[in-house]
């Protein structure tokens, strides 16, 4: 990618941006080649999900991520550039088009700040064939037209658009120019009542309707005992099972509504919504980052093995004396993380661990946690991490392969972006991406929400029945107030 930065003053004008613009113009002109360019520009205070909410159109493509706890939001909408795939190269497919892009990108603006540049949104299926009833592809990516980010008390609006050949820079420049002038003075008051939070058409007012289970009654419990029964033959050592319910209300669920009160309920958790443009949007607020990449640094972690939240300080501390006592939820969490080293050792990256297994704790439930640092070597890059990855144990399974066939043979419905990769990288191969867990997939009045739970040997079909409805339970709370 190609930077240019700009200084403030005369840089800083409609005709100034018209003359950069035109210039990007004679770019692809003599190359052929378009040119994503994209212009990023420091912002007085911004609430990303604000923004998106005061721009969000049911067919639009959007991306949202925020970990509250750490100060850190990104927001996008509308397509620039995106592409689907599916099948088994789709990673690579991804990483292909992503490099291509970058490769005839022009930057402009503000472009120390944190966050700056523009960004691939992206978001991976837990499996990689295509369902033409799906709501997502195996594999979108897409650069967005707007992007509000924040980072700390720093806060960055980036425009982007495609200049061809034969572009008119002159409304892509007035475009643009008017796009900045509203980020730099945003009106808060102009909002909707979704975007403050308020009662509203997408937010049922008093409404509790009635989960209906997606499958057989019992499925579930059935299917944890024959999994148990493939344990003790030795087909696999864990496998992860999820749970769907749908529920319909009278009137349109807003997912960014949604969001807002998941975002506020639990702050030390990723929450995140992904539109796909026809109207449905799949949310969530999960634990569980997959990975992600600081220059030459690897984050990621194991977690797996759960309890609930108790109602006293002296319960919640038996509760965590529990876990961390507990044989089957140690082997659970061991699972996770050796798979998770060893297949980071299998790109060349020295991964390790930390010696001592912590307690992640959110505000229902808590977690064995582990967190893994790494150097990231030469050669390999945030998405090629992602597909080594996907599925951990923690989702999945162990081994991987037959889990993953028995999670088919024994769900009653397509898993779609559940326990899926969805993330964010940039033009120097920065990004993250964190496990779709705890969500669900809203469509207009209807709503599926997903929770699942790891069994190995130990398990029982009672306690994992349990741990899902503590899970579910936290999401429909939020949808519904």
């Amino acid at each position: 990618m190609k930077r240019i930065p700009i200084r403030a003053g005369t840089e800083r004008s409609l005709s100034a941006l018209l003359a950069f613009l035109a210039d990007c113009r004679a770019v692809a002109a003599s190359d052929g080649h378009p040119r994503l360019v994209s212009v990023s520009l420091e912002s007085n205070h911004l609430d990303p999900l604000a923004v998106l909410e005061s721009i969000y159109e049911p067919d639009a493509l959007h991306f949202y991520v925020e970990q509250p706890a750490r100060r850190v939001a990104l927001a996008g909408a509308e397509e620039v550039v995106g592409r689907a795939f599916e099948g088994p190269d789709r990673f690579e497919q991804a990483r292909a088009f992503i490099r291509e892009t970058f490769n005839h990108t022009i930057a402009t603006g503000d472009l120390d700040l944190p966050l700056a540049g523009p960004r691939f949104f992206c978001s991976f299926g837990f499996f990689d064939d295509s369902d033409p009833h799906a709501a997502f592809p195996p594999a979108r990516v897409f650069v967005p037209r707007w992007q509000v980010m924040r980072s700390a008390d720093r806060f960055c609006a980036v425009a982007n658009c495609l200049v061809e050949a034969d572009s008119d820079v002159t409304a892509l420049a007035e475009r643009i120019w008017r796009a900045h002038a509203k980020f730099r003075s945003f009106d808060y008051s102009s909002l909707t009542g979704a975007a403050r939070g308020e009662t509203r058409k997408g937010r049922p007012s008093g409404e509790n309707p009635v989960p209906v289970e997606v499958g057989p009654p019992d499925h579930f419990k059935q299917s944890v005992s024959l999994a148990l029964g493939d344990i003790t033959s030795g087909r696999f050592r864990k496998v992860v099972l999820a749970r769907a319910v749908d529920v319909t209300t009278s009137s349109d669920l807003h997912p960014l509504a949604a969001l807002n009160r998941l975002r506020e309920r639990y702050p030390d958790c990723y929450s995140f919504s992904v539109g796909n443009g026809r109207g449905q949007s799949f949310i969530g607020a999960t634990p569980e980052r997959l990975v992600q990449v600081t220059g030459r640094s690897i984050e990621t972690e194991a977690l797996a093995g759960s309890t609930r939240r108790g109602e006293s300080a002296l319960e919640d501390g038996m509760l965590v004396r529990q876990l961390l006592n507990s044989d089957k939820d140690i082997r659970e969490q061991r699972l996770v993380l050796d798979s998770i080293v060893r297949r980071l050792e299998g790109l060349g990256v020295a991964a390790r661990g930390s010696e001592r297994i912590g307690v992640l704790q959110l505000s229902n439930v808590q977690h064995l946690h582990t967190p893994i640092k790494a150097a990231l070597p030469d050669g390999i890059d945030l998405l090629r991490l992602v597909e080594e990855l996907h599925p951990t144990p923690a989702v999945g399974g162990t081994p991987r392969t037959a889990a993953s066939r028995r999670i088919r043979e024994l769900e009653p419905f397509q898993r779609g972006l559940y326990a899926a990769p969805l993330g964010w990288i940039d033009a120097d191969g920065d990004g993250e991406f964190v496990v779709g867990i705890r969500s669900a997939l809203i469509d207009g009045s209807k709503a599926r929400v997903y929770a699942g739970a790891g069994i190995v040997d130990g398990s029982d079909a009672e306690r994992e029945y349990a741990e899902t409805e503590l899970k579910l339970r936290a999401l429909l709370d939020n949808l519904f107030g």
